[in-house]
């Protein structure tokens, strides 16, 4: 178990990430259209994941806006930002923002996508919400950078994430 906090508060996250240079854990997670997607589905992309509790928290939202944005200089990439958001609130802010450069996917059916992905908060008020975490893969779904953000109330580091790629 790793742990992180929650405005200030220690949280236990259960799980265990993946390791750089190690084979990415398969996934299967509803898209926005109430569909099944897999990590295959994503085959031959170079794959960021933004993981987070919801979007309903403004540090989350951020998060989906600024991938959005940097996602304009790599088209080889598919920027998933995963949370347990119903893929109806998902569709819905994305809408709302105008954001057309990132993929939602929900847990709401695959809860064991947090635990194989290392970000399950086990406790606290967040508690079978998911970590703040970014997991980039390779074309080859090899992982190449992994943050679990210490302070779940603040945002990843999108420099290293987006140098991952290079």
């Amino acid at each position: 178990m790793s742990q992180v906090t929650f405005l200030g508060n220690p949280v236990e996250v259960a799980g265990v990430m993946p390791a750089v240079g190690s084979p990415a854990p398969a996934f299967t997670l509803t898209d926005g259209e109430l569909q099944e997607k897999s990590l295959g589905d994503f085959a031959g992309k170079k794959k960021i994941l933004n993981i987070f509790p919801s979007l309903d928290t403004p540090t989350c939202a951020q998060s989906v806006r600024s991938f959005n944005e940097k996602a304009n200089s790599h088209p080889d990439t598919a920027v998933l930002c995963i949370s347990a958001d119903l893929p109806f609130a998902q569709g819905r802010f994305c809408g709302a923002e105008g954001l057309d450069n990132v993929i939602t996917l929900s847990t709401f059916r695959h809860p064991e996508f947090l635990r194989d992905y290392g970000v399950l908060l086990a406790d606290g008020a967040l508690a079978h919400l998911a970590a703040r975490a970014v997991i980039v893969l390779d074309e080859h779904d090899q992982v190449r950078y992994v943050q679990l953000v210490p302070e779940i109330a603040d945002e990843p580091d999108y420099a290293a994430a987006l140098a991952a790629l290079a």
